[in-house]
């Protein structure tokens, strides 16, 4: 039985299933193909983390830091530069620790 996928993994999942006794066919993605796939991935990890439950929310979160660190690094950005524009970003406009929810807005 062939089970289709179409998806980017990550690197250890074709010896995790031949361990299984079972064959992963795979072939390496040019740099556009990989960029693209990871934005699919992204939101794909997204998806699972809004439709997971608590206790398993922690785990979709590592998944989509990975991918963050993932395109960072397919874009040339450091973890600490990404860091440095996270930082000034909140300086300026703040975080979300006081838990605002706009309803709207009134013209003077």
């Amino acid at each position: 039985m062939i089970t289709n996928y179409n998806k980017l993994i990550r690197d250890r999942i074709p010896e995790i299933i031949e361990a299984k006794g079972k064959r992963a066919v795979v072939r390496t993605l040019n740099e556009r193909e990989y960029i693209e796939m990871l934005d699919k991935k992204l939101q794909e990890e997204l998806d699972e983390y809004t439709s997971a439950e608590a206790v398993d929310q922690v785990e979709e979160l590592a998944d989509l830091v990975e991918l963050v660190y993932a395109v960072l690094h397919s874009r040339g950005v450091s973890v600490e530069e990404f860091e440095k524009i996270r930082l000034k970003k909140k300086a300026e406009r703040g975080g979300f620790e006081q838990k605002l929810y706009l309803i709207h807005v009134e013209e003077t």
